[in-house]
């Protein structure tokens, strides 16, 4: 096994606004795909990376007692946590380290209510 994660999906409610919020948060641009009832936004990747995204379906429901998965945050996770919080999300946990070996750890609720966590190496 390579990798653990393959592929991931947060859920929104509404799917415009999720994708502004995570577009602004981590200065990228996500591509939108319709597949029937389902509207994904798509983070951008490449092969081998874990790919990942917005989901809109009646089955996805967002909120902050489900699954915790945790991005990349870069450098420094005050910069992405400054941003979510620009774009309309809040902090749940600020910038935590674990340890010098595993780094730094985060929380922020995004624009849909759903609880997101941040690592970063340093």
């Amino acid at each position: 096994m390579q990798r653990l994660i393959n592929w991931f999906e947060i859920p929104a409610s509404d799917l415009a606004r999720a994708q502004a919020f995570y577009e602004e948060t981590f200065q990228v641009k996500l591509r939108v795909e319709n597949m029937g009832d389902i509207q994904l936004a798509v983070f951008p990747y490449a092969e081998p990376a874990t790919g990942g995204a917005l989901l809109a379906c009646p089955e996805g429901r967002p909120g902050e007692h489900g699954v915790v998965i945790y991005l990349d945050g870069g450098a420094d996770l005050a910069q992405p946590l400054a941003r979510a919080v620009a774009a309309g999300g809040r902090v749940l946990m600020p910038k935590t380290l674990i340890s010098p070996e595993i780094g730094h750890i985060a929380l922020f609720a995004d624009s849909e209510g759903n609880r997101i966590g941040l690592h970063s190496p340093g």
